[in-house]
C-alpha cells in the first residue's frame, strides 16, 4: 500500500460540468476545491473564465480564484504550482482533503508531474527578437515553433505570443523542446511526487460537448459578458495581456470599441471555445492514469459524482487506479 496522501482531480474540457459535480463531491469528502484555470485566477474575469458565483460554491471553500490583476506580467505555470503546493499543504494540515479541479493542461500537469521550473532562465535579447518577428510578421513565431517543437505548437494558440515566444526562447536556449526540460511534463516519476495524484476526467461524445459549448457562450452573453469586457478596457486593459487573451474576452474587445458585430464576434467565440476543447482532449488523453467518466451516462451529476466518490474512495485505501 502506497504511504503518500492521495491528491484528487478533476479535469475535462470547457462546458464539459467539472463545477457542479466537483462541488457535489467536495461537500460528500470535506474537501476545499483549488482551481486549475489559466483565466479564473485574475480578478474581474468571471463570466467569461466561469467563474463560480458564492451562489454556486455552495460553501465550498475555492482557492486560486481571483488572485491576480488582470495585467500582471509574470503568473506563470511555476507561480500556480507554487500557490497550488501551498493551498494543498495547508488543506491537508486542517485534515480536509484537496480536489484540485480545472481544464489548464499545464496547470495539471505542474502538480501531476514531478517538472523542474529552474530551467532556461529568461534571456531578454532571445524574446525581444522573436518579439520584433512577430510584429513584422504575425504568426511567424508559431510557424517557426512548429518547425522546432511540434507538441508545443500543437498545444499552444498561434495568439498566445507569450507562451509561443516562451516555447521558442527554451529552445534556442537548450537545443530541447520546452516538453523536455526538466523531467517535466511527459516524464512520469511518481516518486519525485508528494502524493499520489487521483484523476477522474470528464467525457462527452464530441457533437454533446459542442452543443453545450454553444449553450454556455450565449448564456455567457446574457449573462453580461459583454459588459465585463466593457469595464475591463474601461480599466486600460488591453488584448495584448495574457488575462485578455483569454477565449470570449480577446473576441469581444473590438466589439466594445465598435470594431465589430457581436453576433460576428459570438460565432468566434463558439468557434475557437471548440477548437481549444479538442486541444484540451488531446493533452489530457495522453495521460494513461486518468479514469474516465462519460456524463451521458448518468441522469444528473450527483449521480456522477455517486462513482467518482467511489473511484477516489477506493484510492484513498491505495487500491489500483486509472483506466
Amino acid at each position: 500500500m502506497n504511504s503518500k496522501k492521495p491528491l484528487f482531480f478533476i479535469i475535462g474540457p470547457t462546458a464539459s460540468g467539472k463545477t457542479s459535480v466537483s462541488i457535489e463531491l467536495a461537500k460528500r469528502m470535506n474537501a476545499e476545491i483549488v482551481s486549475a484555470d489559466s483565466i479564473q485566477v485574475y480578478k474581474g474575469l468571471d463570466i467569461g473564465s466561469a467563474k463560480p458565483t458564492e451562489e454556486e460554491r455552495k460553501g465550498i471553500v475555492h482557492h486560486l480564484m481571483g488572485i491576480a490583476e488582470p495585467d500582471e506580467p509574470k503568473f506563470s505555470v511555476a507561480r500556480f504550482h507554487e500557490l497550488a503546493e501551498a493551498c494543498i499543504v495547508d488543506i491537508h494540515r486542517r485534515e480536509k482533503q484537496a480536489l484540485v479541479v480545472g481544464g489548464t493542461g499545464l496547470y495539471v500537469n505542474s502538480l501531476t508531474y514531478p517538472l523542474d521550473f529552474t530551467g532556461a532562465a529568461a534571456n531578454d535579447a532571445i524574446r525581444e527578437k522573436y518579439a520584433v518577428l512577430e510584429e513584422q510578421s504575425p504568426g511567424a513565431a508559431h510557424a517557426l515553433l512548429q518547425k522546432v517543437d511540434p507538441a508545443s505548437a500543437q498545444r499552444l494558440h498561434p495568439n498566445d505570443k507569450k507562451r509561443v515566444i516562451r516555447a521558442l526562447e527554451v529552445f534556442e536556449l537548450t537545443g530541447k523542446p520546452i516538453s523536455e526540460n526538466g523531467p517535466g511534463f511527459t516524464a512520469l516519476d511518481e516518486d519525485k511526487l508528494p502524493y499520489r495524484p487521483c484523476i477522474a476526467g470528464l467525457t462527452m461524445p464530441r457533437e454533446l460537448l459542442y452543443h453545450r459549448i454553444e449553450l454556455r457562450v450565449d448564456m455567457m452573453i446574457a449573462q453580461g459578458l459583454v459588459e465585463e469586457v466593457e469595464k475591463l478596457v474601461s480599466k486600460g486593459y488591453t488584448v495584448d495581456l495574457p488575462s485578455m487573451q483569454g477565449l470570449g474576452y480577446k473576441e469581444l474587445i473590438p466589439v466594445v470599441k465598435g470594431e465589430k458585430r457581436l453576433s460576428d464576434a459570438v460565432e468566434d467565440i463558439k468557434r475557437e471555445t471548440r477548437r481549444f476543447a479538442k486541444r484540451q482532449i488531446t493533452w489530457f488523453k495522453r495521460d494513461q492514469r486518468i479514469r474516465w467518466f462519460d456524463i451521458t451516462h448518468y441522469a444528473d451529476p450527483t449521480l456522477l459524482a455517486d462513482d467518482i466518490e467511489l473511484y477516489f474512495r477506493s484510492a484513498q485505501k491505495g487500491e489500483s487506479y486509472g483506466g
